[in-house]
């Protein structure tokens, strides 16, 4: 993998995050107690995520411009569709507020664990959108902020 920084007002901050399959380790697993007392490190990790379109089975035709199939990506922070490909605006914008959640590590009784498939916005729709999780990135806290590690507890 290359190390090319993330871009903060055209400045580079930082390597670019390491995918767990490149890091040979086991991720980490979360444990009861506090944040500081679970990881010793400034790490941190979160899904890579797939959003791909699918036909709800209702028989409903595909109005919004979304064939069946298409998909985009969601690796770290980044958006990525396929070469020429488009999506459109407003299942977009139904979908976005869900992923950071989803990309995030969650119990497994969670509905955010277990539900994904999410509908089109257009009631006369007849897409929905699985999420997957494909892949899992490590960053580092100074990476992807200015604001210091423990600026919280060091408030008055």
């Amino acid at each position: 993998m290359t190390t090319k920084g993330r871009k903060i007002d055209g400045q580079r901050t930082g390597p670019e995050p390491r995918l767990e399959s490149d890091a040979g380790s086991t991720p980490q697993q979360p444990t009861a107690g506090s944040d500081r007392g679970r990881r010793q490190s400034d790490t941190f990790e979160l899904y890579d995520l797939r959003v791909e379109v699918a036909a709800d089975g209702s028989g409903k035709p595909m109005v919004c411009n979304h064939p069946v199939g298409a998909f985009f990506e969601l690796r770290g922070e980044e958006l990525h569709f396929p070469p020429g490909q488009t999506f459109p605006i407003y299942p977009l914008a139904a979908i976005l507020p869900l992923l950071p959640a989803k990309q995030r590590l969650t119990d497994p009784n969670d509905w955010m664990t277990t539900d994904t498939e999410i509908a089109c916005p257009d009631p006369h729709c007849g897409g929905i959108f699985r999420i997957r999780r494909i892949g899992k990135r490590t960053f580092r806290h100074g990476d992807v902020t200015v604001v210091p590690l423990h600026a919280q507890e060091e408030a008055p």
